[in-house]
């Protein structure tokens, strides 16, 4: 493992051990709307706070961006950073939450760590290093099609405005998989395809912060992450699709009828 991904294992850790700390004691935090059904709350802030104090210890000159924070300036390395990427799961007791936090050098992602602290489970990677669950070697699925797929996504919560494409992209993914999962956490939904415990994934609207790390986890371990449209500006746009080979090419020809105008880029 590199210094980098050193660097992001220890700061998802801390991040992670502030998570369970409160984890049982959730009525006891002040929480925020941001916007129309998005949460955050002082955990949030206090996991980001970890975070940077540990990038900044060891890089003081890398620039950040982090969901609560926004961006911090720096030179030609940026730390991409989501605390705690299942808020929502999190306030509301369900454990399906994680620590994502990737460094991204020009335009290139360069290091990754996906946290799950409930369950003590660490994605790393590290470009052309592979891709690693705590001391195991990651790998995608072998899935030859999307018949009897396991698919995940995330439903659209905050910005609905293609909501309506989105069922039809739930209606056509339904069809012949194994079936659709809906977590809640993207990053963790990622590093599930890494693993193999999911075949593919798609969303619509993620931020960058939401699966950056998981991008390049998934990447590592042989899978394929693209935009809707099966280009490779996911990072800009938001909206993804992951797979193996096959698995990804189907769900790019499936989903092709129902990506709105405004995507067709």
């Amino acid at each position: 493992m590199n210094p980098t991904t050193n660097i992001a294992v220890r700061a998802a850790r801390k991040a992670g051990s502030i998570m369970m700390r409160y984890f049982n004691r959730i009525e006891t935090l002040t929480i925020a709307e941001k916007q129309s059904n998005d949460y955050v709350s002082e955990v949030d802030r206090l996991a980001e706070e970890a975070i940077i104090e540990t990038v900044r210890r060891a890089y003081p000159h890398h620039a950040i961006l982090a969901e609560e924070s926004g961006s911090h300036p720096g030179n030609e390395y940026q730390w991409i950073i989501d605390p705690l990427d299942g808020t929502t799961n999190y306030l509301h007791g369900l454990p399906q939450f994680s620590v994502s936090i990737a460094l991204q050098h020009k335009d290139e992602l360069i290091s990754a760590a996906v946290y799950d602290p409930v369950r003590d489970e660490m994605f790393t990677a590290s470009r052309g290093n592979g891709a690693l669950l705590n001391d195991r070697r990651l790998r995608v699925s072998g899935q030859r099609s999307l018949k009897g797929a396991l698919i995940g996504t995330g439903i659209p919560f905050r910005d609905q405005r293609y909501l309506d494409n989105y069922l039809d992209m739930l209606r056509a993914m339904v069809k012949d998989t194994a079936g659709i999962r809906r977590p809640g956490s993207a990053a963790l939904d990622f590093a599930w395809v890494a693993a193999g415990r999911m075949d593919g994934f798609w969303e619509l609207g993620l931020s960058a912060w939401d699966f950056a790390a998981g991008n390049l986890i998934v990447q590592e371990a042989g899978g394929l992450v693209s935009d809707i449209r099966g280009g490779s500006r996911q990072l800009e746009s938001g909206n993804v699709i992951v797979g193996n080979l096959r698995v990804h090419r189907e769900m790019v020809e499936r989903l092709a009828p129902y990506v709105p105008e405004a995507m067709r880029f």
